[in-house]
């Protein structure tokens, strides 16, 4: 097939044997199942990679970021690239998926450029850093460039060729099996670039209410639990995400991607059988939450395979900004001592999720099956009590809704910051309209799907998940046969 092509044209089609019965299949085919048919590369990844300082989170050598989170074909995107000193560079993107085990498609490659340093932002009002970089590339996503998650890599093509990521969602409108949330609202909460300015690093405290963050801006090495060097430029995709994504389109699924705030749009998981939030999904838009349950509501089916979900309230403002405006829920007395105060209270996110974000809220355990009769474990041969090694973590969700209809079918023991112990629930709960909501409880259920290529295993609160899994396989297979009914 070529690749420049739409995805069911042919080169030289009269010289293909059973062209006829290849291109009925390819119609009949899962869109993505087609996609991933195409070859792949595993030179997607960053090679040399460097930071400005020891213990820092910034590439200034060559760093960039995109002009949307998410867009769609026909709509044009623009890169804004800095190299300091002077250098000119080229941008590779590629889309994220399986491809025979790679893990990526290389799309196109841009440049190359002359490089130019562009200004750091000043400090504003509640600590915001907006760039205003010129742009050093522009391009209109092409018709056959499907639904899913780019990484552009940024590479030097003077001098030593330092490399970083810039990333962003192709969105459609298409409907599918399945609509892939990225978490890219909680990427930008923690992203500390230049040097320190997340939601979290205020000198007041980091869960107060007082600054705001800007997607324009490039994304720093990510700060927490383990050092990563392809998380620069990347979010938090790679760490937590693209396990996920990869075993997707391994097996074949008919998936279709967005970002956080495309979920703004009440129609946009309803043209999905399942909705599936993933990795660490804790910031989100008011809106966002009145979307999903109006979407649980209509019968959609949703997967949370996350931790620390739907946990903050963080309203999208001008210039692309967010905040830290208030608790879904509303704060506990305990959480009280370290959080607020905020302007803003959701409400209770565990009448969406089926359970929430308890204190203390780090931690980690084993993934422990307590109703193992439940149709999600069939074909898994785990027994009550039966454990899977490390999988809770380093956030996760307990305190199951009164929802009736409601079941825990896993439950245990997180041990959190001097070794606190907190009660973990993963739960499912029928909808209205013969749909399903599942919690899987944990920010690391995707360690358990797959390894893709350049995929490291995190390591928090004295715990790691031990990677693919054949339970956690099989559990997920079961809750898609279920939902894609």
């Amino acid at each position: 097939m070529r690749e420049n092509t739409t995805w069911y044209q042919y080169e030289n089609e009269d010289a293909v044997p059973n062209r006829r019965e290849i291109l009925k299949a390819a119609l009949s085919a899962p869109f993505v199942s087609v996609e991933n048919r195409k070859p792949g590369t595993t030179d997607w990844q960053l090679t040399r990679m460097r930071l400005d300082k020891p213990g820092g989170f910034r590439s200034p050598f060559i760093e960039g970021y995109c002009s949307h989170q998410s867009i769609e074909a026909g709509q044009t995107l623009e890169i804004k690239v800095s190299t300091n000193p002077v250098q000119r560079f080229q941008i590779e993107i590629f889309r994220m998926g399986y491809y025979g085990g790679t893990g990526a498609r290389r799309m196109t490659v841009l440049g190359p450029f002359a490089g130019k340093t562009q200004p750091d932002p000043e400090v504003g009002e509640r600590r915001l850093r907006i760039c205003q970089w010129e742009t050093s590339a522009q391009v209109e996503i092409p018709k056959d460039w499907p639904s899913g998650v780019y990484l552009g890599r940024l590479t030097l093509t003077e001098g030593t060729p330092w490399q970083s990521y810039v990333i962003f969602v192709v969105r459609d409108r298409r409907k599918a099996g399945i609509l892939f949330q990225v978490s890219d609202n909680t990427w930008q909460a923690y992203n500390v670039w230049p040097d320190k300015y997340s939601l979290y690093t205020h000198p007041k405290g980091s869960l107060v209410g007082e600054s705001s963050v800007s997607f324009n801006r490039p994304y720093g090495k990510y700060p927490q639990i383990f050092e990563n060097p392809q998380s620069v430029g990347s979010g938090e995709f790679l760490l937590w995400e693209f396990p996920l994504c990869y075993w997707l389109e391994q097996h074949g699924y008919d998936v279709t991607y967005c970002s956080n705030s495309d979920m703004l749009d009440p129609s946009q998981p309803l043209r999905a059988k399942t909705f599936i939030s993933v990795g660490h999904d804790e910031y989100w838009d008011p809106r966002q939450y009145d979307t999903a349950k109006a979407a649980v509501d209509a019968g959609v089916n949703q997967l949370y395979l996350s931790g620390n979900s739907v946990c903050f309230l963080s309203p999208y403002g001008p210039n692309r900004t967010i905040r830290r405006a208030g608790r879904f829920g509303g704060l506990s007395a305990e959480e009280k001592k370290t959080m607020g105060p905020f302007d803003m209270e959701g409400p209770n996110e565990a009448l969406l999720m089926g359970a929430r974000t308890i204190t203390p809220v780090n931690g980690g355990g084993d993934w422990i099956a307590t109703k193992p009769e439940h149709w999600i474990f069939a074909g898994t041969g785990m027994k009550k009590g039966d454990s899977i090694p490390g999988l809770v973590g380093w956030e996760f969700h307990g305190d199951p809704a009164n929802i009736p209809g409601l079941e825990v079918v896993a439950e245990g023991t997180a041990l959190s910051s001097g070794v606190r112990p907190a009660h973990w629930t993963a739960t499912i709960y029928p909808g209205p309209k013969g749909n399903f909501v599942f919690n899987a409880a944990t920010i690391w259920w995707s360690q358990g799907l797959s390894a893709p290529p350049g995929h490291w295993l995190p390591w928090s609160h004295w715990t790691r998940p031990h990677g693919p899994d054949a339970r956690v396989q099989q559990i997920t297979k079961n809750l898609l046969a279920r939902a894609l009914k």
